[in-house]
């Protein structure tokens, strides 16, 4: 626990936007500024102004009551997200890559795509027509998370941005869709495998950010064996 708290502070403290990266971990706990501004006892413009980056950075008391306060509040509702971001194995994260690219020799309409993956579009179907994809990248939800840093993110791109994310191990939807809401570079395309519903937030931010966002319950080799025949 304090191992997985430390991380979430590294990250906010050595982001170089700590605002977007505290409101990213505030959303993927699913709690709201109002709820957090009464269990701090803080203006809620306070931490409005910490995520919009219109205060200078946080200093490390202020984001340690923070990480403490998702903790906390996420303890008194049940531990679901603490759950689901600890039953990742540390073997499985030093020795396995979360993340795999792959590129087409030609581009795949978003149509033809969702086809194939037998997806199922809950958000966006009007965008859908617009999509063209050079490739896609599979990740492991919990783990972009955890490993990847801000620094790093563009990598999951590969050569272009006109591809599908694929994300695995989902538990609720959110945390995809929280991360792809604040990344600066955003996928044509989002998929969420092994789900046969989603959060409600998820698809609110894929509709915010007009990205087509698909279920589907073939697993990423099947996935990938599909495309790897087109």
């Amino acid at each position: 626990m304090n191992e997985l708290k430390e991380r979430i502070a590294g990250e906010i403290t050595l982001s170089e936007s700590p605002g977007s990266a505290m409101k990213k971990w505030r959303e993927l706990f699913g709690i709201s500024q109002v709820e957090l501004s009464k269990y701090l006892k803080i203006a809620t413009s306070t931490i409005s102004d910490y995520e919009s980056n219109r205060r200078l950075s946080p200093g490390v008391g202020v984001i340690k009551r923070f990480v403490d306060s998702l903790f906390m509040m996420d303890e008194t509702r049940g531990g679901n997200v603490l759950r689901s971001l600890l039953n990742l194995s540390p073997e499985k994260t030093q020795s396995e890559p979360f993340y795999k690219i792959k590129d087409f020799s030609t581009p795949i309409s978003g149509a033809d795509f969702n086809r194939i993956i037998e997806g199922k579009i809950v958000a966006n179907l009007n965008y859908l027509d617009n999509v063209n994809l050079f490739g896609y990248t599979a990740l492991d939800s919990l783990r972009v998370i955890l490993e990847i840093s801000p620094q790093e993110y563009p990598k999951l791109f590969g050569s272009t941005n006109e591809r599908a994310f694929i994300f695995e191990n989902v538990s609720t939807g959110r945390s995809p869709m929280v991360v792809i809401r604040v990344a600066p570079i955003k996928p044509r395309l989002i998929v969420i495998q092994g789900l046969s519903s989603i959060d409600k937030l998820a698809i609110k931010l894929a509709q915010v950010e007009k990205i087509p966002l698909i279920l589907t319950k073939l697993d990423v080799k099947e996935i990938a064996a599909r495309l790897d025949k087109v």
